[in-house]
Order: structure tokens, then sequence, then C-alpha cells
């Protein structure tokens, strides 16, 4: 068994159940083959069991166009969305040992015995869907929507394109530089430091587990895993999933001094780092308990060409056996890395690029092994959207607001070369990304929303704003028909500087707002500029309320623009007698209309 492959645990004298729920699945063309041979032994995606709907049904506005995935816990189909014509994952919720398919297409409990079971992983796998449709960072999965029908649940997820972070290791002639390495650590431990913030830790961080997106090389953090779990400790048939060289030691065996937490995924990403650099995992973690067999990759002799001592450093640290000795949050994680420093890199490439040619023979790390590469279409695995499942449900329980705390996106530099790809297609939620990704993180800014679903016709927009430094708060809204506004300021609310650390509701009393539709996501961000800013270059124009950008000049205005700050962020506005700051911090959200 390779370093890096699955291990299955499971109590002794009891079978291992059927779990094949977390398999990534690559597509080419129309064919489909699982992403690694333990999946090819556990997923045929091309052939359709007697569970599964056939090509061409209709769930909701969703038309099935191909399966994807069959894993023990649910099933990922390729989809068109027939409402907003695009391409999307569908997931349903089926347990394959716990229920059966209707002829109706109703899903039901095996029996009786099995309701219980069945009931407790469905509630968990609401909890997750519920848990990631509020987050809309952009290195987490993302969910559209999610609904109850015909006795189980559905989401709807992107149908994401890239390689996992392992392909593009294995297509790699050399192992990458430590300004590219960072740059995808930077967005992953931001998107960690968020589900963090909710007391849900992934547990799973893997290369296998990181999707470098087609278009812009970003992380995407994939394969979490609630309903498994939850469903696991009910019939007592408990199941954990590792794999032995990204695994800390307290996944094994948890005990009262060693608790898994926010440094249970510290360890895995230094895991993640130690394979990048050296092409294999580090020593499994419950060997080195015995006896510590870790060579530390700082102070070798010779020493590793192409990376600095600092950064060896960090990933040994990160990878020490016991909790308490590695960083105990992402944020420590980060600045041990210097993330913290305002000196991360700025873009992630695509295709990633090599490190600079080794000064010896001997102090080469070896690549991954080249069988493992190729390109194609990925889709998070049949698992790709969960969190801890007791945590969440402890969460979604809570009466109060639930907070969305989404920081800025920052990924490596670009060379030049090779050349860079063509320019991705314009829409009003691509520029807030880039917005985001553009906004210093040296301003925190914080938005709570206290309902994130609203009925059409009935309910009211609302959120709270925060941010670390004063400044001036420009809501930006990419509604779901397309449409780019400024929401604030506007005609009726025209003062826009926010206090520090003093949440500013929104919207105030003079424009109260009510969903009027259409059904879909309207995705928002929030903008806190040192300086105002006048958006008027940007062919901003004003209708009675609100400010908008039409969409023949905001396509325009995109086409023309190659480098540096977005148009639409507008230009600052600056005291001629005094130095210009030009910057911001911003934080998106989302408000799903239905």
């Amino acid at each position: 068994m390779s370093d890096d492959s699955t291990r299955m645990i499971t109590r002794p004298g009891e079978p291992p159940p059927n779990d094949n729920d977390g398999v990534t699945v690559v597509l080419s063309g129309n064919s489909a083959t699982p992403a690694s041979p333990t999946a090819a032994a556990e997923t045929e995606a091309g052939s359709a069991s007697s569970e599964v709907l056939s090509v061409g049904t209709d769930v909701a506005e969703f038309r099935i166009t191909e399966l994807v995935g069959q894993g023990g816990f649910g099933i990922v189909y390729k989809a068109w969305d027939q409402t907003l014509e695009r391409v999307v994952a569908l997931k349903e919720y089926l347990p394959s040992a716990l229920a059966v398919r209707r002829q109706d297409g109703s899903v039901t409990a095996r029996s009786e015995r099995h309701q219980e079971t069945f009931d407790a992983g469905m509630r968990s796998f609401i909890n997750e869907a519920r848990l990631l449709a509020q987050f809309d960072h952009p290195s987490l999965l993302k969910v559209y929507r999610f609904w109850q029908d015909k006795g189980t649940t559905y989401m709807v997820m992107p149908f994401y394109r890239g390689d996992t972070l392992k392909q593009a290791l294995a297509a790699m002639p050399e192992p990458p530089s430590e300004t590219w390495l960072l740059g995808v650590l930077d967005s992953v431990t931001q998107a960690l430091a968020v589900m963090h913030g909710a007391h849900c830790y992934h547990r799973d961080i893997a290369p296998d587990n990181i999707l470098l997106l087609e278009d812009s090389g970003l992380p995407v953090v994939l394969d979490f895993g609630a309903a498994r779990r939850v469903i696991s400790d009910m019939t007592q048939a408990i199941t954990v999933i590792l794999k032995p060289g990204y695994a800390p030691v307290e996944q094994y065996a948890e005990t009262p001094d060693m608790k898994q937490g926010p440094w249970t995924d510290v360890y895995a990403l230094g895991a993640v780092l130690h394979f990048a650099v050296m092409g294999k995992t580090p020593v499994p973690s419950v060997g080195r308990m015995m006896k510590d067999g870790y060579q530390p990759l700082a102070g070798r002799t010779p020493p590793l060409a192409g990376y600095s001592e600092r950064f060896l450093q960090a990933i040994d640290q990160a990878l020490r056996v016991h909790p308490d000795d590695r960083p105990q949050s992402m944020l420590e994680m980060r600045q041990l890395f210097g993330l913290e420093s305002g000196d991360a890199p700025t873009r992630i490439l695509t295709p990633p690029p090599s490190r600079p040619a080794q000064s010896a023979p001997s102090a080469t790390p070896a690549a991954p092994a080249a069988s493992r590469s190729g390109k194609g279409l990925l889709l998070a695995g049949v698992a790709a959207a969960a969190v801890l499942a007791a945590v969440a449900g402890v969460w979604w329980s809570q009466s109060g607001p639930v907070e969305q705390v989404a920081t800025t996106s920052v990924a490596p530099a670009t060379p030049a070369e090779p050349p860079a790809p063509a320019k991705r297609p314009f829409t009003p939620a691509v520029a807030l990304n880039e917005m985001l990704a553009q906004a210093n993180p040296d301003i925190p800014v914080r938005v709570t929303v206290p309902k994130s679903v609203v009925k059409i016709g009935v309910d009211k927009f609302a959120f709270t704003v925060e941010s670390a430094r004063a400044g001036h708060l420009y809501v930006y809204l990419a509604s779901a028909d397309g449409n780019f506004n400024i929401l604030f300021p506007n005609a009726l609310d025209k003062h826009n500087q926010i206090e520090a650390n003093k949440p500013l509701a929104l919207p105030r009393p003079a424009w109260a707002l009510v969903a009027g539709g259409p059904v879909g996501t309207d995705h928002l961000l929030a903008v806190v500029s040192a300086e105002p800013r006048d958006h008027s270059s940007a062919g901003v124009q004003r209708d009675d309320l609100f400010s908008q950008f039409p969409a023949a000049v905001a396509q325009a205005i995109d086409a023309a623009h190659q480098t540096g700050p977005s148009p639409f962020l507008g230009t600052p506005v600056c005291d001629a007698n005094k130095p210009c700051d030009d910057r911001y911090g911003a934080a998106q959200f989302s408000i799903q209309q239905q």
C-alpha cells in the first residue's frame, strides 16, 4: 500500500461498511474514470444501479444529463439547470445500506430498524448543505441550493473544472517553487479558517482533496464527510477514513490529552507540503509515537535547494507528532509561514511553474509518479460537501444570526512566461470574486446575515457589516438575473462612512428592501475603502435609487482591462496634499431568494 493510499480502519470483529463516499471522479469527454486505483475498485461511474436516476429525469428544475459517481452515502449527477441555463452538480442523499428507491422515484428506509439512522444521516446532510451555502469563500465548495423531496434531500453545487493538486504535482517536471506553494497554502488556510470559525474541521486534507480551478488556478477545498460519520456512529460500525501519511496521531485514537481541532488540519497541510517538496509523505504519525523516524526538512546537508530555511522549518513544526507542539490555528500557521506579513504572492498559475533546477542531484527531491498525471473535468466526489456533523447540528440549532466571515483570497505571482491564458468570460459574479481576491488582508471585514434564505414578496434583505478599520463602505450586488449594481451608497442613503469595529446594519430605514425575485442566489460584496471612490470611469449609471453597471458597458470595460485593480472598484478620491491610500478590505456573502 502506498504512503498516500486510503486505509479503512474498523472495529475488531465488524465488517467494513460499503463506503466509497469521498471518491473524486475524473471525467474526460463522455467517459468517467475514478481518480485513483482505490477508487477504481470501489466506483464504476459509467454503470448505473437500480438506485440511480436515469438520464433525462427532472429533479426540480434540474435535468440529469450524466451519472458522475455513486458512493455508499450518496449519488452525484451532472445536470442542466433549466432555469438559469448552466451545468451543475446535483448530489442526492441515498445511503445504499439504509435506503432503497421505489418505482415512483421516492427514497425510503429499507426497514423500520433503519429509519432512525437514515433520518439522522439526512439531518447531517442538510446541516452540511446549510453551512456550506452560508460560506461563500472562493476556496470552499459552494452550495447553490438544497431541498427535500421524495423522501430524501438534494443539494446543487458548481460543476468544477480543473486538476487536483495531486495531479498538478505529478505533471510537473520538478517540485514546485516555494512561492507557488505559499500561494496555494494562503488560499487554503483562509478557507479552513472560515470553517474552523464555525468549529468544523476537515480531517481529510490531502493533495487529492484540493482542486486547482482550470480558469484561475484558485484552490478549492473538497471532500468533507458529515453524513457518513453520523451514520457510522449510530451503527457502531465506525469506519475512519485515514490517509496514513496525512493523518495526525489524534485521528487514530482520540484521547483526553489529544483532542482533534484546527491543529489536526494543520498537520495534514504540513504533510501536503512535505509531499510537494519531497515527492512522498512523511512517516505515518502513529508509527512516530514509539520511535520518531521523521527526518526534518530544515538543516539538511546539503540543503534542499530552492526553499528557504524558514519555509522548511515551518513544515517541520506543522508536522510535530503531539498536537500541542503544532500551530493551534490557521492564523498561527499563516504567521509561521509569513502569510500574515503582507508578503503573500498574488496569483496562482495554471499550469503551476516548476522551481529552479537543483544545484546537486543528491539534493533533488523525488517527483511524484508520472502515472498520476492527467487533466480532465473534475467534480468534488460523492462525499464532497460536508462538515463535522455533530458540531454542525449544534451550530444550526442556535437562534442567533449566522456569521459569514469572508477573507481576501490571495495566491502566487505570474512570471513573464508562459503567456497568460485567454481572458475568462465576464459575469458580475466573476467581477466580485476578482475584487475580493485583490482586497488587502490588513483590513479585515466581516458580514453577518441573519436570514440568508428569503421568500420573494415576503422577507426583507438585511445584513450587518463590521470593519477592523474605519473607511468608506460600498456594497456591490451581482443578482441572480445577471444585473450588476452598487447597492450602497444610494440615492436615499449616501452616508457610507463606517467606524472601526462598530457594526453597521443595512439597509437603514430609508431604503428597506423586500425580496423581489427572481428565484436564485444574489451574490454581494462589502468593500471598505480607506478613501472614497469615484465609479464614473467604470460606466456606472444611476437610476432612481441604485447605481448600475450596464451589461454591455461592463463587458466592454472588463475586456479592455488587463492588469491592476478591478475597474469596478472605482478610483480613490484623494487629497492632493496627502499620500493616497488605495487599499480596501472586502467580504463576500450571498442571499438566496425563493
